[in-house]
């Protein structure tokens, strides 16, 4: 008997968990299977409404009691760098971009290392082994690539992104660097070469995660110029960083089934012709 996926995805709800950008708040997440011949375009669809990808799973913010996270993306048409922007872009402007296929390596993980042990040594990927890290690089069923950037000086590897390439853009999925170069601004700076990529390819937009305000973290996202938030079920452009005042009511989101009600599905029989 052959067996087959079902063309319609299956959402699911996590269990809450304490979130990991605002203080006392819990998280949640709804999320879907990335699989089967269509995952290119369920992986689009969704990501035009506020999904992220890890490995083969699509998942988007679903708090019971909040809706301060907010799916971020440039509109690289819009993007002008500031004054602080185009230093960072001079002082890394001798590294050497390279794009490869989406395979781990043992000097990325060894980088890798490095700048969790520096930057998030408390966070939720500390733990992370060799295999889990090539499991997050390698298992992929879409369209994706490894952008290294290099030191031409020394040939040492100085930072990683893992790029999924959408039909609208590209989704910087996670991206790692060395810590021994501060004053560089290299996470912002693979940012703005993330955006002369897209402009490169003809795509509109860099899709860069989660924007959350209040969040010290997220707060780097803001400083881009031209970039819009998924809200209230379309993207807006953000204006003014400063006065947003995230949405933490605890009626903000809808019901768990209306939200899956509303997510607009590509036409997977049509897809499958």
């Amino acid at each position: 008997m052959r067996h087959t996926l079902p063309l319609t995805p299956q959402f699911y709800v996590t269990a809450p968990q304490p979130c990991p950008y605002l203080e006392g708040r819990m998280e949640r997440k709804l999320f879907t299977a990335l699989q089967g011949e269509n995952a290119a375009e369920l992986n689009d669809s969704l990501s035009a409404q506020g999904f992220r990808r890890s490995q083969n799973v699509l998942y988007r913010p679903s708090c019971a009691d909040c809706a301060a996270c907010l799916s971020a993306r440039i509109d690289v048409a819009a993007f002008t760098p500031s004054r602080s922007q185009r230093r960072i872009l001079r002082r890394s402007s001798k590294l050497e971009r390279r794009a490869t296929s989406p395979w781990a390596t043992e000097d990325q993980y060894a980088l890798f290392r490095r700048y969790l042990d520096s930057r998030h040594a408390d966070g939720g990927m500390a733990d992370m082994d060799v295999f889990e890290f090539a499991a997050m690089i390698e298992e992929t069923p879409i369209r994706s690539r490894v952008i290294e950037y290099t030191d031409p000086d020394t040939d040492a590897l100085i930072g990683v992104c893992l790029t999924d390439v959408l039909g609208d853009g590209v989704s910087m999925v996670y991206s790692f660097y060395t810590p021994d170069r501060p004053r560089d601004g290299l996470g912002n700076y693979i940012i703005l070469d993330h955006i002369d990529i897209a402009r490169e390819a003809g795509l509109p937009y860099v899709y860069l995660g989660y924007w959350v305000p209040g969040s010290q973290k997220m707060g780097y996202k803001a400083r881009f110029s031209g970039l819009e938030v998924y809200l209230g079920g379309s993207w807006q452009k953000l204006k003014d960083p400063e006065s947003f005042e995230p949405d933490t009511h605890p009626l903000s989101n809808d019901p768990i089934a209306e939200q899956v009600a509303n997510i607009a599905l590509p036409d997977m029989a049509r897809t499958r012709d």
